[in-house]
Formats: C-alpha cells, sequence, structure tokens
C-alpha cells in the first residue's frame, strides 16, 4: 500500500492511506510529551489533553464532546512520554466537519478557570485510581527506578500537587515552548480524495505560523540496577524485573520485538506463560515489554503472584531469561516465533485505528512508513545468533532491576 504524503507550508506534515470502507479515521499528533515536561510541569502535557475539550472561542464543551458524537462519529486522545494525539473516527462524509474540530480545539481553545477547576478534580481521581491499582502503579514505578533523576522516568500523570498548581498560563507557556508545526502530524486513513484532504488540511492548518524545535531533548545515559522491595498491604504480590533498552533509532529494536514475542508477549504460548502459569499455575498474570523511545528504551518482565509464590516465581522467570541468553532458537523454533509475531502485525493492520496512530508515530520518529512487506522482511532476516546477543545484553542478570510489592504475607490463609 502506498501512503500518500504532503507538507504544509509550515511544517505540517499530511500522511493519508486510502481505503473504500464505510468508517474514516483522522489524528493530529505532536511530538511533545511528559519528558518535555520542567520539574514543575509534571503532569502538564496530560492536563492539556483533557482541557483542550473544555472550551474555544466559540464553542462550550458540550459543544466540542458533541460535534463528532451527533453524527454518530467518536473523539479521543492520549498523551504519552513522547506525543500528544487528538483522534477520532467518523462517516467518510464528516471529514471537513472533524478537521475543523481539531483545529479549534488544538488552536482556539479557552481553558476557562471554572472548567480547568473541574478537572483538576478529574486528574485528582484519575491519579487515585492509579495508586489503587498496584498492577499499573508498579509500571510507572519501576521506569522511575530505570530512569532515575530524568524526564523519562516521571510519571505521566504527574502528582495531585502539581496539577492543582497549574493555571491558564501554564498551558500557553508549555504549548508555546513545546509544540512546533515541523513536529506536528496530521494522519488519515478513509475514503476521501488526497487533494481535497490537503485543501481542507491548508484550510484548517495552513495558516498557523511555522515554529520549528530549536532545542534538543536531555538524553538519558545514566543507568544503574536496583533493587527495590515494598511491602503495599495487598493480597497479591506483583513484581517487575526490567532493563534499559534500545531506542526508536536503534536497528535492533526489530529483534528485540521479536524476541520479546518469545518470551511473553500477547500469545499464549510465550514461554513465560507456557513454563510458569501453565505449568504451576502460580500467577494469572505474567507478561514481558519493550518500549522505544526517542533516544532510550525500557524492558520489563511483570508477574503478579500470591505472596507464598513469589519467590518461586522470579526464579523461574529469571530461568526463562537465563535459557535465552545461553540457549540459541533452534531453526523451527525461529520460523514458528517469525510466523507468530508476522501474523500478529497482519492482525493488527485490520484495525485501521491502530494503523492510524501507527503512521502517525512513524512520521514524527523517521519521516516515513514502512510497508508491511519491509517490516516482514527485518523479521525474517532476523537470525538465531542475533536473538542471542540481544539476550546477553538485555537479559543480563547483572543490569537488571527488580522491583517487589510484596503484599500481605499469606494473612488470607
Amino acid at each position: 500500500m502506498n501512503y500518500l504524503r504532503h507538507t504544509l507550508s509550515n511544517g505540517i506534515r499530511i500522511i493519508h492511506k486510502p481505503v473504500n470502507q464505510q468508517v474514516a479515521h483522522c489524528a493530529i499528533m505532536v511530538n511533545t510529551g511528559s519528558r518535555d515536561e520542567n520539574d514543575d510541569e509534571q503532569g502538564l502535557a496530560h492536563f492539556i489533553e483533557h482541557t483542550i475539550f473544555k472550551g474555544t472561542r466559540k464553542r462550550k464543551s458540550f459543544h466540542i464532546l458533541s460535534r463528532m458524537e451527533n453524527v454518530g462519529g467518536e473523539i479521543n486522545a492520549y498523551t504519552t512520554k513522547e506525543e500528544i494525539c487528538i483522534y477520532s473516527s467518523f462517516l467518510p462524509q464528516y471529514y471537513e466537519r472533524a478537521l475543523e474540530l481539531f483545529a479549534d480545539i488544538s488552536l482556539r481553545s479557552s481553558f476557562p478557570k471554572k472548567e480547568l477547576e473541574k478537572e483538576k478534580e478529574v486528574v485528582i481521581d484519575e491519579i487515585n485510581s492509579y495508586r489503587d491499582n498496584p498492577s499499573e502503579e508498579i509500571f510507572d514505578e519501576i521506569e522511575e527506578l530505570v530512569f532515575q533523576d530524568h524526564p523519562l522516568g516521571r510519571n505521566i500523570l504527574g502528582t495531585e500537587k502539581l496539577v492543582k498548581s497549574f493555571d491558564k498560563e501554564d498551558i500557553l507557556n508549555f504549548a508555546k515552548n513545546n509544540i512546533h508545526t515541523n513536529e506536528a502530524v496530521l494522519c488519515s486513513v478513509g475514503n476521501i480524495d488526497f487533494k481535497k484532504l490537503v485543501q481542507l488540511s491548508e484550510k484548517f492548518f495552513g495558516s498557523i505560523p511555522e515554529r520549528n524545535r530549536n532545542k534538543s531533548r536531555q538524553k538519558f545515559d545514566n543507568y544503574q540496577p536496583k533493587e527495590v522491595y515494598k511491602n503495599k498491604g495487598q493480597y497479591q504480590a506483583h513484581c517487575i524485573i526490567a532493563n534499559e533498552a534500545y531506542s526508536s533509532e536503534d536497528k535492533r529494536r526489530t529483534a528485540l520485538v521479536l524476541l520479546n514475542n518469545i518470551l511473553g508477549g500477547p500469545g499464549l504460548n510465550t514461554r513465560l506463560n507456557m513454563g510458569i502459569r501453565e505449568k504451576y499455575g502460580f500467577c494469572y498474570n505474567i507478561e514481558s515489554s519493550y518500549s522505544p523511545f526517542s533516544d532510550s528504551g525500557i524492558f520489563t518482565l511483570y508477574l503478579g503472584t500470591d505472596f507464598s509464590y513469589l519467590n518461586r516465581t522470579i526464579q523461574l522467570a529469571q530461568k526463562e531469561l537465563k535459557k535465552l541468553r545461553e540457549k540459541p532458537l533452534g531453526s523451527l523454533q525461529l520460523q514458528r516465533a517469525k510466523k507468530q509475531l508476522i501474523g500478529q502485525i497482519a492482525i493488527g493492520q485490520e484495525s485501521n485505528v491502530n494503523e492510524l496512530l501507527s503512521m502517525g508515530r512513524s512520521i514524527l520518529s523517521y519521516d516515513k512508513v514502512d510497508s508491511v512487506e519491509e517490516i516482514y522482511n527485518e523479521i525474517e532476516n532476523t537470525n538465531a545468533k542475533e536473538l542471542q546477543n540481544i539476550a546477553n545484553e538485555i537479559f543480563d542478570i547483572n543490569k537488571l532491576s527488580i522491583l517487589v510489592y510484596k503484599g500481605l504475607n499469606n494473612l488470607k490463609k
């Protein structure tokens, strides 16, 4: 599939995939997130994502939220450590409506004080809900350990104290310092003539003055492995084993995705699932993940188990890491793993929303979108020795950090 591209005179890039389907999808994505906040701004990027829906110069919150839903569409947004995104799904005849709304809330949000105060309570409630869920909170805390004293380690939601302090001036200053036209992408998947899409994009976004990023992000280069054990007062114990991993620019990232998929990806036949959950029944959730950032990355292995099984489960998980370090995959194992990952990617491509967001991230990171054939070729060209070398680097026992929420000491038994 050929992707259609255009760049507005102010630097905003447009990427479109034409599909002859009844539902269209569109997003505006900017290359800024929680890692771009100053120390006293933690949580501000996420707060902006919430408050851009709370009023513009011509719309109140109700009218913003109803604009797409009145015609059966949906609109949503999210914030990560490196991006803020607004996206919508709708019938193709409403492209102009969606793009006009994107421009209105991203360029003309008024951030009324009364709405800001109400939304602070919503975000604080979101923060507290994470604190009540140790299986989610532990992922934030392991990033704080791995990326200690660095913006990548910050919780995206921020703290209650800082969220309460934010005002309109803080929002406008952050936007001025961190949102740039050459770091913005308008992406689309749908049934629309590309010339028409460009015309609409020019109409609603072309008048924005060009503003280019002139500062680089603070790079992370100071990882030190740590072990932390905490009593959290929960019945279940939770554990994450982690290490710094490859950036999105590293050529080894595809091989690490494949290796992670073998170890503890979404399939039920992963080594962690088969070797621990299915064989011993020690845990319900056990998985691994790899998240790349522009200049670093993180590998995590998570498990939740009864306190009485905790040490044994950790030992078994470390045993699986050791196997991948010491024994290369056989040819049949490797081919099966490649087929599985390629199949998962193909299924993911069936979701046009997934592809929409993937397109945007690819343009922001690499200024191109790889075809599925190119992605499949990268996977197929990975060999067993490469995977073993990566395992010895990322799963090195001397480089692994560990965070454990110990929970209640077997009180239920």
